[in-house]
């Protein structure tokens, strides 16, 4: 990489609303909206703000994320343009920022096999790398080759899928947030086109009838307890077309909560606590979140 001199070369705004940053579309104003230009730009970002000790969130594509204040006091950090795609070999290196539905289909367009289930997921290859997102009983962790990893102490490093503890929606990630993936490596696997674009084709149609697409979501909000799954749990509680403002339980698929216009992150977040409650009386679990809430 280049040497430059210690200038921050990416773009910095002010007083941003995340509303067109984040699937649930609700509106919170960020004081400051950093776009780093590539890792060094990133790298001596962090290191500014490590040392003024001044807060920060690291941005995806806003599919697993809610904002629940109408104001976030400190540093919105986009990683978009670490949106690097090489393929070599038997293998692809995809960057932390690029979508993962673009880089998916890309991959099943071009006869790769295996990536089919993530063709749907709206995420971005870092933030669905740290939560091994998953869909139709297979999770991103079983394609990873190695992991490029910003360690605490601002090294990159590579890390084997072993070294990084992936389980259901967890990772190594979600317990050390002061290490960022970069980008990931993938094992790649000739297929059938035809054979790919059929199981495409297939999942696709499944979400469109269970998933309501149509309404600004974050997904799945609930991680399923071991041997339950949460949209059961909560439609047996007669929670569907509940509404806390315009939040609302999907009728759809109860582990969807749909902002029907103008939800705020309150009330999101007060119908997320009402559900939990629910659920602790009548079951006596404690539902995990899938999403990640921030204030």
């Amino acid at each position: 990489m280049e040497k430059r001199k210690n200038s921050f070369m990416g773009e910095i705004k002010t007083d941003v609303d995340l509303k067109n940053y984040s699937t649930f579309k609700v509106s919170c104003i960020a004081k400051y909206f950093c776009i780093p230009k590539d890792e060094e730009d990133l790298i001596l970002l962090l290191k500014s703000l490590k040392k003024i000790n001044k807060r920060y969130v690291l941005l995806g594509n806003g599919s697993n994320v809610l904002f629940a204040s109408s104001v976030f006091d400190g540093v919105i950090i986009s990683l978009e343009k670490l949106n690097t795609l090489e393929i070599q070999d038997d293998f692809v290196y995809a960057g932390a920022g690029l979508s993962l539905i673009g880089f998916s289909t890309s991959l099943s367009l071009k006869g790769y096999k295996n990536f089919e289930f993530l063709t749907g997921i709206p995420g971005s290859v870092g933030a669905s790398v740290c939560m091994n997102v998953g869909a139709h009983q297979q999770e991103i962790s079983s394609l990873l080759s190695k992991v490029k990893v910003l360690t605490h102490d601002f090294k990159i490093q590579y890390y084997k899928p072993e070294e990084l503890s992936f389980s259901y929606r967890n990772s190594f990630f979600k317990q050390h947030k002061d290490f960022i993936c970069l980008g990931a490596q993938f094992k790649l696997e000739k297929g059938n086109v035809e054979d790919i674009q059929k199981r495409i084709q297939e999942y696709k149609e499944r979400r469109q009838r269970t998933q309501p697409l149509e309404f600004p979501s974050a997904g799945s909000v609930f991680q399923n307890p071991e041997g339950y799954t949460s949209g059961k749990l909560i439609e047996q509680l007669g929670f569907k077309k509940y509404k806390v403002g315009d939040a609302e339980v999907s009728e759809k698929h109860a582990n969807f909560i749909i902002n029907r216009g103008n939800a705020t992150g309150h009330d999101i977040e007060t119908l997320i606590q009402m559900i939990q409650k629910a659920v602790k009386k009548e079951y006596g679990m404690d539902l995990k979140l899938e999403i990640e809430i921030i204030k």
